[in-house]
């Protein structure tokens, strides 16, 4: 326990995490014990000052009986009032309905040091501030007196209560601070140790352990930061898997046209093998495989890089799409596949060559997953405001669970039978993506598979508004 304790306070963040309860609980208890203290205070000073009014009345009254009893101020009647004035420690001074001073007990005063011995002796408690209070009788003001009467004392039950309540006070501060400091502690174990585990996961998979993974499963904002982190590292480890299987396969692409070159090369150069024109046919065409490959990769590093820069016009799609289709009419009758076409007249703003590239793609990877006597349809609409681009074959289709991975970089099918980079189909995506238009497919396995690319159709937007324009226009022109 005192070393997880110890480890634990080596962490900045569980410090901090900890000093913030116990300073919390901290401030809650002082807050607490001067609020109660000022409560009691004001209650204990209004009983005091309640006390001293109370004495100062009585002291009005006992004056005010005198005038009444004797019909008028006496000073031989007062002067039997003056001792007890004097042994309460009372200062009274009594002015008449002018102002003028009529009697004191000056004459029964004693010497500064006898009267601090004396309220030393009885306790009496310092004089309090001076009061000038009426005299009334029967309704009639017949005086003023000044009195200073010895300040009110706490009794000492109600000192024991306030020391009671402030002990009290300090005694739940102290358990309150225990109890954030325990608090404190468990929940930044429990927070530094997902942080911690999530760091070492980190580093580790930063220092090459692919299959490093965070082992957090609580359910804050800790564990799906941890959930984020293990989707990240298999997403890593899934693109580095991918990264060495496409490495492989386009040293294969590679490896063959190259090899078909150097040993036709070095044929033609032992003299074994004439310059003939099928060998350079040859020769052509495997260099221009090398070149279609090269271009792909090319494409797919501008894609990951600062995008595809468009040449952007508007163009009449279905010639465009029937000259691709011309290009690739050897391609498919090698394949041995039939070609089916309907084509509406459409124009719409785009890079001709970049959806040049889109068909071929699509055309040349139908081709691939087809067998010999099927058949590619590709269709040419517009519809809801879209330009649709279909290619459609009666290939062997797509299984279910790798439909989500088609437009994938470097991902080729299982039931592939034919080679290929894997590429293709991921250029596509990224060129309809940089056209502000994406690419779908639908697909059974057995029966075929269907790619849709739909492009958006800024001039079919420009047409309508002008035609909104112009009928409004011509509802004015008619009013």
């Amino acid at each position: 326990m005192r070393s997880a304790v110890r480890g634990l306070f080596r962490s900045r963040f569980a410090r901090r995490l900890t000093a913030a309860f116990v300073a919390t609980a901290a401030a809650a208890a002082a807050l607490t014990a001067i609020l109660v203290n000022l409560a009691i205070d004001s209650r204990f000073d209004a009983y005091l000052d309640s006390q001293r009014q109370a004495r100062e009345q009585q002291v009005v009254g006992v004056l005010a009986a005198d005038y009444l009893r004797t019909g008028g101020w006496r000073p031989e009647s007062l002067d039997q009032l003056a001792p007890s004035f004097v042994m309460s420690g009372i200062r009274v001074e009594l002015l008449g309905p002018d102002g003028r001073p009529i009697w004191s007990p000056s004459g029964f005063a004693m010497s500064p040091v006898m009267s601090a011995m004396h309220r030393d002796m009885m306790g009496i408690p310092k004089l309090g501030p001076a009061s000038r209070l009426p005299v009334v009788v029967e309704g009639r003001q017949v005086g003023t007196t000044v009195l200073r009467v010895p300040q009110a004392v706490l009794p000492a039950a109600d000192q024991e209560f306030r020391d009671s309540v402030n002990q009290l006070l300090l005694g739940g501060a102290l358990a309150a601070g225990m109890l954030a400091l325990l608090v404190g502690l468990g929940l930044a174990r429990r927070t530094t140790l997902g942080v911690s585990e999530l760091t070492t996961a980190a580093n580790e998979l930063a220092a090459g352990r692919r299959d490093r993974r965070a082992a957090v499963s609580s359910r804050d904002e800790v564990g799906e930061l941890a959930g984020s982190f293990n989707a990240m590292a298999d997403t890593v480890a899934r693109e580095d898997e991918l990264r060495r299987a496409f490495a492989s396969d386009v040293a294969h692409e590679l490896r063959t046209p190259l090899a078909i070159l150097r040993s036709q090369l070095e044929a033609i150069q032992d003299g074994v093998t004439a310059p003939a024109p099928d060998v350079i046919d040859s020769l052509h065409d495997e260099s221009l495989r090398l070149g279609r490959l090269i271009a792909d990769l090319e494409t797919m590093a501008d894609a990951g890089a600062a995008g595809f820069t468009l040449d952007r016009s508007e163009v009449a799609l279905r010639p465009l799409v029937r000259d691709v289709l011309d290009d690739l009419a050897g391609h498919l009758t090698e394949h041995e596949l039939d070609l089916v076409t309907d084509l509406a007249d459409v124009a719409t703003v785009v890079d001709p060559m970049r959806l040049r590239q889109i068909l071929t793609n699509l055309v040349t990877n139908a081709a691939k997953f087809t067998p010999p006597g099927g058949t590619v349809t590709v269709t040419l609409a517009q519809r809801d405001g879209a330009v649709e681009l279909a290619v459609a074959d009666t290939g062997i289709g797509i299984p279910d669970d790798e439909l989500p991975r088609v437009f994938d970089r470097f991902f080729r099918g299982t039931r592939s039978r034919a080679g290929g980079s894997g590429i293709g189909l991921a250029v596509a995506a990224e060129l309809a993506a940089a056209h502000r238009g994406h690419i779908s497919v639908d697909s059974e396995p057995g029966h075929g598979s269907r790619f849709t690319v739909r492009l958006p159709d800024p001039g079919l937007d420009a047409r309508c508004s002008s035609d909104l324009h112009s009928t409004a226009l011509a509802s004015r022109m008619s009013e």
